[in-house]
């Protein structure tokens, strides 16, 4: 609750000095004289913004259990030694980090694990029958250790915030452009309100600017991921296993998230075309970074 509280606290700073600065250029009355009224702009901008982005938090754990098939292991009660081991290497982890004890869960697919939840002590830990039966437990136990670091970080957080104000911020240029291409249109028109070019403009520039915003998150999500790799080698003491978990999971055909997941997994199926949009670096990058990393 204290990192949910202080990133929003940090995004409204952001949107404060937004517009202070609009107020210091003196664009703010160039806004105004042609009927934009910015402040409400941006309220609204910013409650568009961080609607979805906030009640998808909250509501990640039950979509993923629901859209992945996770099966919840009783701790008291796991149906197999498999289960036994996995429920307390989640757990002696978990307590390495400082973390709440998360849920654990196993769905079938192929290669791939993922945590998820709003809050650090009461977050969700999922790995694929395909990434058990494909690793080792010394490999199993370093993907166990990145996703207990992105709780412990409060990556789900920080990318669900940042994913607001970058939607915030499309919405409310989006507006301001297309009220000027419909102030353009309209300038020999006495009509009052707006036409049809600022709705179609409107459309256009969130679409241009929300591909430029998936950039910009895609990019952050993908130095999570390199904080992750080096919080699971400090939890392990030793890069070697996590090394050799990237490496593995290199040569295997990443299992498929749900649509609003891929950035919560170990790894994803990166086309090199589209590598801008990409929440994953490169496996080889990845394992690059873990062998620049300094454990002492």
């Amino acid at each position: 609750m204290k990192r949910i509280f202080l990133f929003l606290m940090t995004n409204m700073a952001v949107l404060l000095v937004l517009n202070i600065t609009l107020t210091v250029t003196g664009a703010n009355r160039y806004l105004t004289e042609n009927g934009i009224n910015y402040s409400q702009l941006l309220v609204f901008a910013a409650i568009v913004g961080f609607t979805g982005s906030i009640i998808s938090l909250f509501m990640s754990k039950q979509m993923a259990k629901m859209s992945m098939g996770v099966q919840i292991i009783d701790p008291n009660a796991p149906a197999s030694q498999t289960e036994a081991w996995l429920v307390d290497t989640v757990h002696q982890l978990a307590d390495r980090a400082g973390i709440g004890r998360p849920e654990v869960g196993i769905y079938e697919g192929a290669p791939n694990a993922f945590a998820t939840g709003a809050f650090k002590n009461e977050s969700l830990v999922a790995v694929s029958t395909g990434l058990l039966q494909n690793m080792n437990e010394e490999e199993v136990t370093a993907v166990l250790g990145h996703e207990i670091a992105h709780v412990a970080n409060g990556d789900m957080v920080t990318l669900t915030l940042i994913q607001g104000v970058v939607n915030t911020f499309v919405v409310f240029f989006a507006r301001i452009v297309a009220v000027f291409v419909d102030r353009a249109i309209m300038k020999n028109d006495n009509r009052d309100g707006v036409g049809v070019g600022y709705y179609l403009t409107s459309m256009v520039c969130e679409i241009v600017f929300g591909i430029l915003a998936s950039i910009i998150v895609a990019w952050f999500s993908r130095q999570r991921e390199y904080r992750a790799d080096a919080g699971s080698a400090q939890l392990l003491g030793s890069t070697k296993p996590m090394e050799n978990a990237l490496a593995r999971l290199g040569g295997l055909e990443p299992g498929e998230l749900a649509k609003g997941m891929q950035a919560f997994g170990i790894t994803e199926k990166v086309n090199n075309m589209m590598a801008l949009f990409a929440s994953h670096p490169p496996m080889e990058s990845r394992i690059r970074a873990l062998q620049n990393l300094n454990m002492r």
